[in-house]
């Protein structure tokens, strides 16, 4: 299926090389330089996937109307970040044509993105020193949330945040992703999964939101109660909390905020 395909890019970090691979692929594909021109553009809403690339921090805190143009699909990070160094990105696809809905196909997008990404922006020698927001908006499906979490990992030991060898951020992030698509929008597709990650030399935070009705987490049965032994239930949110320094959920219990600290931090 053609899908139409809008890339912001202030530096064509990304535009000119994912431009001539989904090009190759038969999609239809519009690059747009600052997000300016792209809150002004009527049509976002006509994008299967919006992927931003930004690092100019002064066009990134000018505040957007929610005008019901799409403009929910781009990057807004608060004027109170005053670090220097900082970049947004984000991929955008909550208007993700779902007829025929093919899993694979949203995950090879995904793929192809974050592996160019990954290839042509985030060498180790760039990254450490930026302080860069994360997002994804996505159909619920697991597939494509593996990719997600394999490049989250990659971008944190960059950073330097964690070791891979000796962390197990892989599990709990995997934990909550699956948690937010299984039991949050029940498997889903016309439901959205929003994914944040704020990253810096001194700690990953990260915001996983569904679009279900929520829980309560004091409610879960205790998993280290003899009496729960053999039930699975409660276990995820249990390693959750044992993996990351901090952990909080909203009110509803659809937002899951989770922090973890520099491997760098906790040894001075």
């Amino acid at each position: 299926m053609q899908r139409n395909i809008l890339i912001i890019d202030d530096n064509d970090d990304l535009a000119s090389a994912l431009e001539e691979k989904f090009s190759e692929l038969g999609h239809q594909v519009r690059i747009i330089e600052t997000r300016r021109e792209a809150v002004a553009a009527p049509e976002i809403d006509d994008f299967d996937l919006v992927i931003t690339d930004l690092d100019d921090s002064q066009k990134l805190v000018t505040p957007i109307k929610q005008n019901g143009n799409g403009s929910e699909c781009l990057p807004e990070i608060e004027a109170a970040s005053n670090t220097k160094n900082i970049k947004a990105f984000k991929l955008c696809a909550t208007n993700f044509r779902r007829d025929e809905f093919n899993e694979d196909e949203l995950k090879t997008l995904v793929e192809i993105v974050l592996n160019y990404k990954t290839k042509f922006v985030d060498q180790t020698e760039i990254v450490q020193n930026l302080h860069e927001n994360i997002e994804f908006e996505l159909p619920s499906a697991i597939s494509p949330m593996h990719a997600v979490l394999d490049y989250l990992m990659r971008r944190v030991e960059k950073v330097g945040v964690v070791r891979s060898e000796n962390s197990n951020l892989f599990i709990a992030l995997d934990e909550a992703f699956v948690n937010a698509v299984k039991h949050g929008n029940k498997f889903d597709a016309g439901k959205n999964i929003k994914i944040t990650a704020e990253v810096s030399t001194k700690e990953a935070r990260f915001t996983i939101e569904d679009e279900g009705e929520g829980f309560d987490v004091t409610a879960i049965p205790d998993p280290c109660d003899p009496e729960n032994l053999f039930k699975t239930s409660g276990r995820g949110v249990l390693f959750i909390y044992n993996i990351m320094d901090e952990v909080k959920y909203n009110e509803r219990g659809n937002r899951l905020t989770m922090i973890k600290k520099s491997d760098k931090t906790e040894n001075v």
